[in-house]
């Protein structure tokens, strides 16, 4: 099984600031489209982190590094960033295949609007972190990340939202790093399957709160909570 994350806080701005943390007990394949840790590798661990949503820094890669080591993290890994609670995550499982996902929505977008310009973003974010436990092979990875993108759009449009995702959206596949491999990843393969199941109850669970609450992280300790 993929282990399960922790949640952990670290000292920022005076506020105690949550992130979510997963040390893999061995490295796992992974296909991520993550500021720290993207493209296709092997991962050693991989991290979620809140920020406000007046967030702006502009490497923020550097301030995952920075996150990284300051938890003792060495090798390579994956970093998240979004502006929600990250406390907040929604897990979901289907037939094997593990999903986590943290859904802010409080910036949707359809990714082919023709009046968007430029690209002002603000850091809501879904962040979708999901494990099947067979090998894929590098083309089945990269259309799981299809086929949770698709999942997502739908958990949207279930949603009432004329939306695709936010702006800032991110995603991370992992499976093992040896192993028969799989050759397919689509939503009516033996893996895309369970995963687009997965993705779309957690998005839609995460996402129904999200709207209900419109809570970001920041939101969460102005009042208190």
């Amino acid at each position: 099984m993929f282990a399960e994350p922790s949640l952990t806080h670290r000292r920022e701005g005076g506020h105690d600031v949550p992130l979510l943390l997963w040390r893999f007990p061995e490295p796992l394949l992974a296909v991520s489209s993550a500021v720290l840790g993207g493209g296709v590798g092997p991962r050693e661990w991989l991290v979620n982190a809140s920020v406000a949503m007046s967030y702006a820094r502009p490497d923020p890669d550097a301030h995952l590094a920075e996150l990284a080591a300051h938890l003792g993290l060495t090798g390579t890994g994956v970093g998240l960033l979004t502006g929600v609670d990250v406390a907040d995550v929604v897990a979901a499982d289907d037939d094997g295949v593990q999903v986590y996902a943290t859904v802010g929505l409080g910036a949707p977008i359809l990714a082919a609007d023709p009046s968007a310009i430029g690209f002002g973003h603000q850091p809501g974010t879904v962040n979708i972190v999901a494990w099947t436990p067979q090998r894929l092979g590098d083309g089945a990875l990269i259309n799981a990340v299809a086929t949770a993108t698709e999942a997502k759009a739908q958990a949207l449009a279930e949603l009432g939202l004329t939306a695709t995702g936010t702006a800032t959206d991110a995603i991370c596949v992992l499976c093992p790093m040896d192993g028969p491999v799989a050759a397919y990843g689509g939503p009516r393969s033996r893996w895309g399957a369970p995963l687009a199941r997965a993705v779309h109850r957690a998005v839609l669970e995460g996402g129904a709160v999200n709207l209900a609450t419109r809570r970001s992280w920041s939101d969460r300790v102005a009042g208190g909570a």
